[in-house]
């Protein structure tokens, strides 16, 4: 008896977010069919035009935005930043950098302190233990 291997496919809105990329700005072909773990690691490891100009211009999904402003989601939804962006407008964004964007930043630097903070007494007394 022979087993046989079935191809794990997933959504394009999954393929979308894990390339990085908004599904809305993507080809049809992509938005209308299913993506393979193959076709996926495919897109990956060698990317078509198309991806290459979604992820160097955008338009960009949230996480992305975030990612380049430096802060997080839920701070891109308190400045009222809830449409996609391009790397145009972001570049815009940081260039006028808003009040909201500089407290955004302020909050997300404490948080990334206080999480090394936490790592490093974490392991300290992980240190202790042993």
């Amino acid at each position: 008896m022979t087993s046989h291997q079935t191809t794990q496919t997933m959504k394009p809105a999954t393929a979308a977010k894990k390339l990085g990329v908004y599904l809305e700005a993507t080809p049809a072909e992509f938005q209308e069919g299913v993506v393979s773990r193959t076709e996926l690691n495919a897109l990956q490891a060698d990317p078509p035009q198309w991806l290459q100009e979604l992820r160097r211009n955008g338009p960009h999904p949230r996480p992305v935005v975030a990612a380049k402003l430096g802060i997080s989601i839920s701070g891109l939804a308190r400045g009222g930043v809830t449409e996609p962006l391009t790397t145009e407008q972001i570049d815009e964004l940081k260039q006028e950098s808003p009040e909201w964007l500089q407290q955004e930043r302020a909050t997300q630097a404490e948080v990334r302190k206080e999480a090394a903070r936490i790592k490093e007494k974490k392991a300290a007394r992980d240190e202790q233990t042993r």
